[in-house]
């Protein structure tokens, strides 16, 4: 009967920690436009943002590269480090949310005394005295009853910046997502430079030779020589840089990855000779003109934001609550005995309940320094809150810019590459035919090649800022954050 009513004694004073000091919190208004800035070109109309709402695997369909980002999830450094920093906070958590609950323990112990020799003499006998004394039993130990919540608040701190570290985690991941394929894309893209400079090589060769042999029979100077000689070293130091930056976007691809590429992956990397040959992205995500930018409140990274501004919030709760007193309870219940064969027996049992009330009189101004500070903290999180919003939101106006503008000049690209093959043809053609000096020639190859370069530069960059603008609008939103969880007296509450 003991037990029982001291259980439900125990069982009470938990639930009367109900209520918290946390001030009620209010999301910042962002300090951003309220539509996307557009040049004016595009005529999408609204549509409904599910279509934004997709995985990584919808968006990235070029099976090489699908393989490259599963490979990097799974063994990608940087995000093993953010793993093991979400349960390590997870783990946070519950050591805080722990102390809602009183803590059970049993106990079993002995204590046997001998008497000092002057109380001997008033023993019947010269025999010393022992005193003896057993007990069983269980109880708690200075549990705190949440009557002001400070528990409560420390505990729903923990829990805001634990899912401020499980959303910076889902950030990394999609950064390391993006950064893998914008590495696969510059190896591409270093790839087809080297393959055609590869190829502008081999036809200065020819012309170089050609040069010199007109030289040689008099119909050339060597002028000519000397300039297509110039222009044949020219390429050849390209051809060593392309080799070295394809070189550096492999080891940049490795180091993402997290493990060397297995021989397969090489060879279907390899087989990839143009950014032609990487399967297209698809219209997704496809954003409307004037979408809302309360959508980049999806972010990870500025849902982390808010996350921490959350913590600060409720650290202010806690600080509140500890200028009120704090009521601890010790209790105990078991059976107690000098004989430890009677220690079970009936009317042995043993009880004792010791509460303690503490209120803060004087402590030289250090809790209210200690809420100054956490005011001071939260108005610090608020200014990091809208800061990541205004950041992310430069970097979704700047990719939808270029989504608009990177479409229009490659196509302008590939009509100055056509042009300039024209030019090139006619000019060797006259200087074949004798009717113009080397020099047109040479500058209207130089001009062609050029064209070609920068016409592979701008689909790289077209290519990249679909990954950007994938990135930034937040990717896989069918990445769910965890939900809080709920403690015993949540649930009763």
């Amino acid at each position: 009967m003991r037990a029982s009513f001291l259980l439900h004694g125990i069982a009470l004073t938990a639930l009367l920690g109900g209520c918290t000091m946390i001030p009620h919190y209010h999301r910042p208004a962002a300090p951003v436009s309220t539509t996307w800035p557009s040049s004016g070109e595009r005529s999408t109309q609204a549509k409904d943002d599910t279509a934004l709402l997709q995985d990584w695997r919808d968006f990235y369909r070029d099976p090489v590269m699908q393989t490259l980002i599963a490979t990097a999830l799974e063994n990608n450094r940087d995000l093993r480090i953010a793993q093991q920093q979400t349960a390590a906070a997870s783990s946070q958590f519950d050591i805080e949310n722990a102390a809602l609950f009183p803590t059970l323990n049993g106990t079993a112990g002995a204590n046997v005394q001998k008497m000092n020799s002057h109380i001997w003499s008033l023993s019947r006998t010269d025999e010393p005295i022992y005193m003896r004394q057993y007990a069983v039993g269980f109880g708690v130990s200075a549990y705190e009853v949440d009557l002001w919540g400070r528990i409560r608040s420390a505990s729903r701190a923990s829990f805001d910046r634990y899912m401020a570290s499980a959303l910076n985690q889902q950030a990394m991941r999609l950064s390391i997502i993006s950064s893998v394929a914008t590495a696969m894309l510059n190896w591409v893209a270093n790839a087809q430079a080297l393959t055609l400079t590869q190829a502008v090589l081999a036809n200065r060769q020819r012309t170089y030779d050609l040069v010199r042999q007109t030289a040689d029979v008099g119909t050339g100077t060597q002028l000519d020589v000397a300039e297509a000689e110039s222009a044949l070293h020219d390429v050849e130091t390209n051809v060593e840089i392309y080799t070295r930056q394809k070189a550096e976007a492999f080891n940049q691809l490795t180091l993402l990855v997290g493990m060397p590429l297995p021989d397969a992956t090489v060879q279907s990397l390899n087989a990839k000779a143009s950014l032609e040959a990487v399967s297209a992205f698809p219209e997704v995500p496809e954003v409307p003109e004037g979408l809302p930018s309360e959508m980049i409140a999806r972010r990870p990274d500025i849902r982390a934001a808010e996350a921490d501004l959350r913590a600060a919030n409720d650290d202010i709760g806690a600080a509140r609550a500890e200028f009120f007193p704090k009521i601890q309870i010790t209790a105990a219940n078991g059976t107690a005995s000098n004989n430890i064969t009677r220690l079970f027996q009936s009317g042995m049992g043993a009880w004792n309940v010791a509460p303690q009330i503490t209120l803060p009189l004087f402590d030289a101004g250090r809790l209210t320094a200690q809420l100054k500070q956490a005011h001071s903290r939260k108005r610090e999180e608020v200014a990091r809150y809208e800061k990541t919003v205004q950041q992310g939101f430069r970097e979704v106006a700047d990719a939808l810019i270029g989504r608009e503008t990177y479409e229009r000049q490659t196509s302008a690209q590939q009509k100055a590459v056509a042009a300039n093959q024209r030019q090139y043809d006619l000019a060797l053609q006259r200087y074949k035919a004798g009717y113009d000096p080397y020099l047109e020639t040479l500058v209207a190859q130089r001009t062609l090649y050029t064209a070609q370069l920068s016409a592979i530069t701008t689909q790289l960059q077209t290519l990249s800022n679909s990954v950007t603008l994938y990135k930034v609008l937040g990717g896989g939103w069918n990445d769910t954050p965890p939900k809080r969880k709920s403690s015993f007296k949540e649930h009763i509450l």
